[in-house]
């Protein structure tokens, strides 16, 4: 059976790289661009992990991810922020929302998959 992943991401380039690194290494992948739809289609599906933008419109990535944690019948899906905020306090502040790990944009296509793998076996 294939892990499942969702992406949590707006910019169109960003959401096609780690789509197409996730299915070439046999991951099935769903992707939103808003807070809000991250949080309706996991009324649906229950994926093996997601990776959350931070800054996203209207609903950024830190609430996205505290709203996810109050709810427990998802609240144990591991969350991976995958950011461009990576001054000193922003990955601190991405565990504090509910994240349980962190990788900085602009991700490495030949590092991304194992990364993610990394912070899942940890997980």
């Amino acid at each position: 059976m294939k892990m499942q992943v969702l992406i949590i991401e707006d910019n169109p380039e960003n959401m096609y790289l780690m789509r197409y690194l996730l299915e070439n290494q046999g991951y099935e992948v769903e992707g939103v661009t808003s807070g809000p739809e991250g949080i309706e289609i996991l009324e649906r599906i229950k994926p093996d992990a997601i990776l959350l933008d931070i800054q996203l419109p209207g609903m950024d990535g830190y609430e996205v991810a505290r709203e996810l944690r109050k709810n427990p019948e998802i609240n144990s899906i591991p969350i991976i922020a995958v950011t461009s905020y990576a001054m000193v306090g922003d990955k601190e502040q991405a565990l504090a929302a509910g994240a349980d790990a962190y990788i900085e944009k602009p991700i490495n296509p030949d590092t991304f998959v194992a990364e993610i793998e990394k912070y899942l076996i940890k997980i």
